[in-house]
């Protein structure tokens, strides 16, 4: 049996048997259990049902073992480690393997079928029915279309996964069986196909793409039913200015796009993007920075290819080889379970997702997001390839290897999807694993190239970084459990040196060098005073000046100095291990060389695996080894002279909950879009900088601009948007950089905000009070009904405000879910909190830029204070270059603009954003669009008006 890994695979198999009857199946003779914030019900066998307090539940679970829904999420609200159960969701991966749900019992209701449940007592009284539903699937068909369930149940059962008596019966199997079932099943990599080798990439051509062209690919794509939006077809006429031939070397064809939201931007750029693919034979990469726009570019790339195997082979979503299965490594697991039998359930349900996933990706693809908190993030996501240990074609899966078959298809691609750290970091290193660079490029999410391009090009001098790359050289030095994916060098090249002496010993001068770099326990020698090596000993200087001279040491939060002036131990200690990276330099560099004129002089005796396995060692090899050895010399030399104007050096000791975490020297851009200018702009023909909230206009930004044309050019006197709000895209970008200047493309939204939002400043709730504050959040939240989005400035805020709302939310029957809390992804957070109207959530930033929750699951927001930039080193340096207090303003609108703009994502939708801090200066009103004024209200008032609001929409009394 072969799959073919085409997108029709990502679907549960489709089974047309015979019904079958539920006297068949052996549903586990177990009871129920459903756990809400501070009670718990319980289903006896005997259909009995008991309100529980959380403590009661607690005991009773680890007696029992009930069938629940996502065991380890129960146990963190029980208070208690995890205990044995028959979880819900191990049984829907298995059964819907690379499927998505809510990890709840409303969630699998819903995915299932089932009645919807709208209580705690309803969660716990379906949850019997979810089960029989999954085993009837099961029954009906697996060993139809889907043989090798029957071998990964068998092996799971021989585990002692608690579903494998009713599974096996379910796929009509008994419990005997030998070894063979177990080979069968979990060696998934003998179903896989093999990857076909391409041609090299043509040269695209140049053809460039009308305004006119561009609104009719548009036209095309939408569907008879879709509502008219002429702001649309005025966005996709304005960036299709990008998709042409650049008249000049280094000045791309560079649009600044800003269309408000309910624009449709999206489909807006796939027009003019895909035409220019279709006309020219070349791919189009669109760029994203949070992993929810690239499931949405996804679903909506599926109106320009409605066949799935035709956009299997026209789309392709890149990233970085960290981010896929690794097959190399899931084998090893495989063959370790023989000493580790409890690792076999999420063994089995990763074989279950690896048969079934269109492409391999762990984080944002279709591997669910719960299934690693399931089962455990190194049983699942500690199977990729995350420290850069890929043997290439000495691996025995490598013509099976999910990555290099997505290499191979974003060859031929015409859509690439991408993020924007994959985009900055493939630049940089001058391309891909082809050495190739795109000509042409869209970049959603604007807002975020600044911090995107901060991360890319910055260098960390610390210790975690330091003995990743000690690990990467030498691999373990422990015969501990990860030991076998901890490759090393040697066992990556030996083969390709073997023969060659000078290259041996190149290789072995580059390991003994090594071992100057931090070895593992390191953090703690340093925190003792027993450093061992040089960089070990600077690491310990640089944490002794750090908690010199800074104060806060009993806080949860990281600790930061300047770097200069270094103490003198410190820069002794700096020059010591300089030198000693340059005797790990050296030979690195000569093995590189060497290995390069292995590709000319052997040219006639290398196959195109060898070929190919030898260019991609010496890209890590100079990637991985030498570019961050250079820089981190780069930044111990400027300890003793001056750090270069651009950059700026910090000492810092990171910590999480106030424990040390990390130790280093850090260095970053003052201004990073100078280096994404001149390594991703200047290398592209053209490129699309798009966003709801590129500008920033102290003003106010424009709402139902009154013509539907585009905005193009710079605006006369008369346009919504002066040349102050274009100048700020234009730095946060790095458009400045650029001898000629942006095209700029302006599309208002669509959207009455002044009728379907209201902006509250509450004026006697004290921020600094977090009796206050939470008693702020209970009432505004009880005041909506729920669809409550509760934004922190930090995570201690957010978890003292949300112990105090657990109680009187779940009275009023709310449910609450907290990032940093609940410790689920983000993503599954807010699928949760889209699947749940009555719910509501607490995040920080990561949560306000990750949701797209549209209609009545989001209709408040509620911020706890101004978020004001953190004043670290770094910002009191660009506050310097950018200018003081209006760039932390401009900081601070678009946060808000950012959070505001998840209210309202269709036309009839409604909502209310609120501040909880006097102190909001009227300078930052412009974050707002024109019309929408921030009323100063008391949290009484608001309530009221809150309350009043919403009645008036569920009475059917909405203005629309």
């Amino acid at each position: 049996m072969s799959h073919s890994h085409e997108p029709p695979q990502v679907r549960a198999p489709d089974f047309d048997a015979a019904p079958i009857s539920d006297r068949s199946l052996q549903l586990p003779g177990a009871p129920m259990l459903a756990v809400g914030l501070t009670r718990a019900v319980w289903l006896d066998q005997d259909g009995e049902l008991n309100e529980l307090s959380l403590r009661d539940a607690s005991e009773r679970a680890r007696r029992e073992a009930p069938i629940l829904c996502h065991a380890r999420a129960i146990a963190r609200r029980l208070g208690c480690d995890p205990f044995p159960a028959y979880d819900l969701l191990e049984l829907f991966a298995f059964v819907r393997p690379a499927r998505f749900c809510t990890p709840t019992p409303r969630g699998l209701a819903n995915e299932l079928g089932l009645l919807t449940p709208d209580s705690l007592d309803a969660d716990v009284s379906v949850l019997p029915q979810i089960a029989l539903a999954l085993l009837r699937e099961l029954a009906a068909g697996s060993s139809r279309r889907d043989p090798s369930a029957h071998d990964i149940a068998w092996a799971m059962a021989q585990t002692g996964w608690r579903w494998g008596p009713a599974v096996l019966s379910a796929v009509q199997l008994t419990d005997s069986g030998d070894e063979r079932h177990m080979a069968r099943g979990l060696h998934v990599w003998d179903f896989l196909s093999e990857w076909n080798e391409v041609p090299p990439a043509t040269p695209p051509g140049s053809e460039a793409v009308t305004a006119n062209e561009a609104r009719h690919r548009l036209s095309e794509l939408l569907d008879s039913e879709a509502e008219s939006r002429p702001q649309q077809a005025d966005y996709a006429s304005a960036v299709s200015q990008a998709f042409g031939p650049r008249r000049e070397a280094d000045q791309p064809n560079l649009v600044l796009a800003e269309a408000g939201t309910g624009t449709g931007k999206t489909l807006g750029y796939i027009a003019p993007a895909s035409l220019w693919a279709q006309k020219n034979q070349g791919p189009v990469w669109i760029s994203t920075y949070t992993r929810n726009l690239q499931r949405q570019l996804d679903d909506e790339l599926s109106k320009l290819y409605p066949e799935p195997r035709l956009k299997s082979e026209r789309v392709v979503i890149r990233k970085g080889r960290e981010n896929y299965l690794c097959l190399l490594n899931f084998d090893e697991a495989v063959t370790g379970l023989a000493s580790r039998g409890s690792d076999g359930v999420a063994i089995g349900l990763m074989a279950r997702w690896a048969a079934w996933t269109r492409d391999g990706d762990m984080v944002g693809g279709d591997f669910p997001g719960w299934l690693a908190d399931l089962l455990g993030r190194a049983r699942t996501l500690g199977l990729t390839d995350r420290r850069g240990e890929c043997i290439y074609s000495a691996c025995s899966h490598y013509r099976k290897c999910f990555i290099e078959r997505n290499l191979r298809k974003a060859k031929q691609a015409e859509i690439v999807v991408a993020n924007h750290a994959l985009v900055m970091i493939q630049a940089a290193l001058g391309g891909g694993e082809d050495g190739q660079l795109p000509t042409h490029y869209v970049l959603d999410e604007g807002h975020h190239v600044f911090d995107a391009a901060d991360s890319a090009f910055a260098a960390h001098l610390s210790g975690q970084e330091t003995y990743d790359l000690r690990r990467w050289l030498i691999g373990s030095e422990s015969a501990g459990r990860s030991a076998g994916r901890a490759r090393g060098l040697r066992k990556r090249l030996e083969d390709l040196v073997a023969g060659d002496a000078e290259l041996t010993d190149l290789l072995n001068q580059t390991l003994r060098a090594a071992t100057v770099l931090p070895a593992e326990a390191w953090h703690q020698r340093i925190a003792d005073g027993r450093t061992n090596g040089p960089a070990e000993a600077f690491l310990r200087g640089v944490r002794q000046q750090v908690y010199a001279r800074s104060g806060g040491h009993d806080s949860p939060y990281s600790l930061e100095v300047d770097a200069r002036p270094a103490e003198p131990d410190v820069i002794e200690a700096a020059a010591t291990l300089k030198d000693a990276l340059m005797t790990v330099l050296k030979p690195m560099e000569g093995l590189k060389k060497g290995l390069q004129a292995r590709l000319d002089d052997d040219a006639d005796k290398l196959d195109s695996d060898t070929r190919r396995r030898i260019e991609a060692s010496t890209r890590s090899l100079e990637r991985r080894g030498q570019m961050q050895i250079t820089a981190w010399c780069a930044m111990l030399d400027a300890l003793q002279a001056d750090t270069p104007p651009e950059f700026t050096d910090w000492f810092a000791v990171e910590r999480n909950g106030g424990n040390d975490m990390d130790v280093g020297m850090f260095r970053h851009w003052k201004d990073p879009t100078i280096p994404f200018a001149d390594a991703v702009m200047r290398n592209a023909q053209g490129l699309v900088i798009t966003s709801a909230t590129l500008t920033d206009d102290p003003g106010g930004t424009p709402s139902k601009k009154p013509t539907d044309s585009a905005e193009l050019e710079s605006p006369d006197p008369e346009s919504p948007l002066g040349e102050a709000a274009w100048k700020a895209a234009e730095q946060r970008t790095g458009a400045l950089h650029l001898e000629n200047p942006a095209i700029r493309a302006l599309v208002t939204s669509p959207f009455d905000y002044e009728k379907q939002t209201r902006v509250y400043v509450i004026s006697d709730v004290r921020k600094d009070d977090l009796n206050q504050v939470a008693a702020a959040y209970r009432e505004l939240f009880l005041a909506s009904g729920g669809g409550g989005l509760g934004l922190f400035t930090a995570i201690s805020r957010l978890r003292a405000v949300r112990q105090r709302l657990v109680e009187p939310l779940e009275q009023a029957g709310l449910h609450l879910y907290a990032q940093h809390v609940d410790a689920m992804d983000i993503s599954t957070l807010v699928d949760i909190f889209r699947d749940e109207l009555d719910s509501c959530l607490l995040g920080t930033d990561a949560v306000r830029d990750g949701v797209d929750v549209p209609g009545d699951a989001l209709r408040l927001i509620v911020f706890d204070r101004v978020p004001w930039p953190r004043p670290d080193i770094q910002h009191r340096e660009r506050r310097k270059l950018f200018g003081g207090r209006a760039f932390d303003d401009r900081l601070v609108r678009l946060k808000l603009r950012q959070a505001f703009g998840r209210l309202v994502r269709r036309d009839r939708d409604r909502g209310i954003f609120v501040l909880l801090d006097p102190m909001m200066p009227s300078r930052l009103h412009g974050a707002f669009p024109k019309g929408v004024v921030p009323q100063k209200v008391g949290l009484a008032q608001a309530v009221d008006e809150i309350s009043a609001f919403f009645s008036k929409d569920a009475e059917g009394d909405s203005p629309f």
